[in-house]
């Protein structure tokens, strides 16, 4: 039986300043994207600078880092935002939402397409194989932090979890007896997120975005995919204790934010062929 291992969220700690795995991981995917980025602008008639590149990335940081954080503060924790208003500042204790950064970024791109005159769904087309990089970071985090458990499971990589670490994953959900050590073997749902929406997206969006496509398609893609993949794995991962089930016992925040994501992704991909087909 497996044993998730207690890993100490902070990577590095010098003096006073503490770099924590966290934020380590949502840099190693920003830089990914960069990278990713350049190489895809470096191809003949792209159509892109390397400065551009650059200026797109500050967008999408400052998008990603203030949308996320305010979206989950609002969808997830906001009783704790009106307790006490600094928590918005804690980055570095978790707690970003997928939604809202993709909020976040798409009025980036708004903004950025303005600055710059470019049409929207020319520059989510051009993102959105990039942004895989972060979430699978991301989720690589999660797991790290000890946060965004699955529920029980007996596949044989499920992991028992220290009650001590997680007492309120513990106490509320799981209904453990108080003298329990562990929790029975969980999900470890953060690396199903990782695999699914890091490197199968990735590499569904790369391979698809390699020939050129109608406008739109590429971003509809993102939505369709991402969409069914977080969907799909809400139903092993346990709800954030402080909401629950919204119904029938197993609708999830995540996935009624999702929807709307399916529903676009479909519009967006139905939109972009109808409209090369009636060209």
């Amino acid at each position: 039986m497996l044993t998730y291992p207690d890993i100490d969220p902070i990577a590095i700690s010098i003096g006073p300043l503490a770099i924590h795995w966290y934020g380590v991981m949502y840099l190693v995917g920003f830089v990914g994207g960069w990278w990713l980025a350049r190489y895809r602008a470096g191809r003949q008639g792209s159509g892109w600078t390397p400065q551009q590149v650059d200026d797109l990335l500050f967008y999408i940081v400052v998008g990603v880092v203030l949308g996320g954080r305010l979206g989950y503060t609002l969808f997830y924790a906001f009783p704790e935002l009106v307790h006490d208003p600094l928590s918005l500042f804690r980055i570095w204790e978790g707690g970003m939402s997928f939604h809202g950064g993709l909020l976040g970024v798409l009025i980036a791109m708004w903004l950025f397409g303005r600055r710059v005159g470019r049409p929207f769904f020319e520059l989510t087309d051009f993102i959105a194989p990039l942004i895989p990089i972060g979430l699978g970071t991301g989720r690589i985090g999660n797991f790290i932090n000890g946060e965004l458990w699955g529920g029980p499971g007996s596949v044989p990589w499920a992991l028992q979890v220290s009650c001590e670490r997680f007492l309120s994953l513990c106490r509320d959900k799981l209904q453990l007896s108080p003298g329990a050590a562990f929790t029975p073997p969980l999900h470890p749902s953060q690396l199903y997120e990782a695999a699914l929406e890091g490197g199968v997206l990735f590499i569904i969006l790369w391979v698809y975005s390699s020939r050129p496509r109608p406008t739109m398609a590429i971003s509809g893609l993102f939505l369709l995919c991402y969409g069914l993949f977080r969907f799909a794995v809400e139903f092993v991962r346990m709800p954030d204790v402080q909401i629950g089930y919204l119904a029938f016992g197993w609708v999830t925040m995540g996935q009624l934010l999702t929807l709307p994501m399916l529903g676009f992704g479909l519009l967006f991909m139905l939109l972009a062929y109808h409209k090369r087909e009636g060209v």
